[in-house]
């Protein structure tokens, strides 16, 4: 059983999702129940002379519809996909920025490769017209920390504003960091995100690396399905809300879910290689329960980062019968990138959104596509239709080739 807390209780407020499968926390929430993919042909480039054709893409995404159409024009995709879930997750909290509250709030995003197409893109014009013609308005997005100051100049957020880039565990990272501002007494309250946009460049080097789905097999998104041969390289932004306990309840906001222990860990092995031992996961994800100070049988659900690489999800699987042992079979374990693709740094956030719609509305999410069984993942994975369930604690996994790994654990708020 659970015991006694002794540090300070962080919440979660405010929930803002622009994903492939829905745009907003409740098209997203139903998109999940309903096991409905993301995943369709790319229309931002031309794939023609590759293999692989599919991406978790956002059709249809509208950031005048968040943001207004004053200063978008200067704005690159990945800023507006952030700007957009920024703006969710604010008003969805109740919380209103102004001069009496600004140096109390904080802005971290953990993004990785947001930052390729401007580099990209102004590399080229170097090239073809010269280093005196480059488009100077693509400069500023070259930096990596792009897109979160511009979450802090547009809602006013002077706390702090931090990026994390620590490739697949990006944005679990970006939650930690966060963390320890509050509980330092820094801040009051963090809008923490994950975002990643869909480009050219980042297709390209998925591919070239040998990483995506259909190169080799099938084009599907199939975690722990013996077909699964890579993953479908996707797109989006999620944010939340978290303020200390006391800061929520003086201003009487909702409140869906604490923040609880998290795990983070360095395996040092190879860039872009795993660690045949996943070792880091392992750790990662005891560090997490711990600091939570459950017990492994008080482990409802795991959001896992099971990505359709066929090493990624087999570790995942060996690793999670290493910590849980026998409780192991117990425990559904399900994989939303079967549904929205692969978004890199963006992924711990988007497992924290649907964790959190798990907890409200009493379901499990879907591992789809799942109908060939590997004898190296055995467990749970709630094959195909989501599964009513009541959660009061879910371990989110993530992880990936060169060294990151971070485990976080969700609570249920009482």
């Amino acid at each position: 059983m659970a015991k006694k807390r002794k540090n300070k209780r962080i919440v979660v407020t405010g929930l803002g999702v622009i994903a492939p499968n829905g745009i907003g926390k409740d098209q997203f929430w139903l998109s999940l129940k309903e096991g409905r993919s993301g995943i369709k042909p790319i229309s931002r480039f031309d794939t023609s002379e590759y293999k692989c054709k599919l991406a978790g893409e956002i059709y249809g995404f509208k950031p005048t519809y968040f943001l207004g159409s004053k200063g978008l024009r200067s704005l690159d995709r990945t800023t507006r996909l952030l700007c957009s879930a920024a703006k969710l997750a604010i008003d969805d909290a109740g919380l209103k920025i102004d001069n009496t509250n600004t140096d109390d709030i904080g802005v971290c995003t953990g993004t990785t490769l947001s930052a390729i197409w401007n580099f990209s893109e102004f590399e080229k014009g170097a090239i073809i017209d010269g280093p005196l013609f480059t488009d100077a308005s693509l400069f500023p997005g070259t930096v990596i920390n792009a897109a979160s100051s511009q979450v802090s100049i547009r809602f006013n957020i002077q706390g702090f504003n931090t990026t994390i880039s620590t490739g697949y565990s990006s944005s679990i990272d970006a939650l930690k960091y966060a963390i320890d501002f509050i509980r330092l007494g820094r801040v009051k309250a963090v809008l923490v995100g994950g975002v990643e946009s869909l480009s050219l460049a980042n297709y390209i080097g998925f591919y070239n690396l040998g990483f995506s789905a259909g190169i080799n097999g099938e084009e599907i998104s199939c975690p722990f399905d013996k077909r699964r041969n890579g993953i479908v390289i996707s797109e989006g932004a999620a944010v939340i809300m978290i303020e200390d306990e006391d800061y929520a309840r003086q201003r009487n906001a909702n409140i869906y879910a604490e923040v609880n222990g998290i795990g983070n860990v360095f395996d040092a092995f190879r860039m872009g290689r795993y660690d045949p031992e996943a070792s880091g996961l392992k750790n990662s994800m005891k560090d997490a329960v711990r600091n939570s100070e459950l017990s492994i049988e008080d482990i409802d659900y795991i959001s896992a980062s099971a990505n359709s690489v066929p090493e990624q999800d087999m570790l995942e699987t060996k690793v999670i019968k290493s910590v849980f042992g026998r409780y192991a079979y117990n425990i559904p374990v399900s994989a939303i990138k079967s549904m929205i693709g692969e978004p890199f740094s963006a992924g711990g956030l988007f497992q924290i959104a649907a964790s959190i719609g798990s907890m409200y509305l009493g379901f499990i999410p879907p591992t789809i596509n799942y109908e060939v069984r590997d004898k190296n993942c055995d467990l749970d994975y709630v094959a195909n239709k989501s599964r009513k369930a009541r959660i009061r604690n879910v371990l989110i996994n993530n992880f990936g080739p060169g060294g990151s790994n971070a485990a976080f654990v969700l609570s249920k708020w009482n």
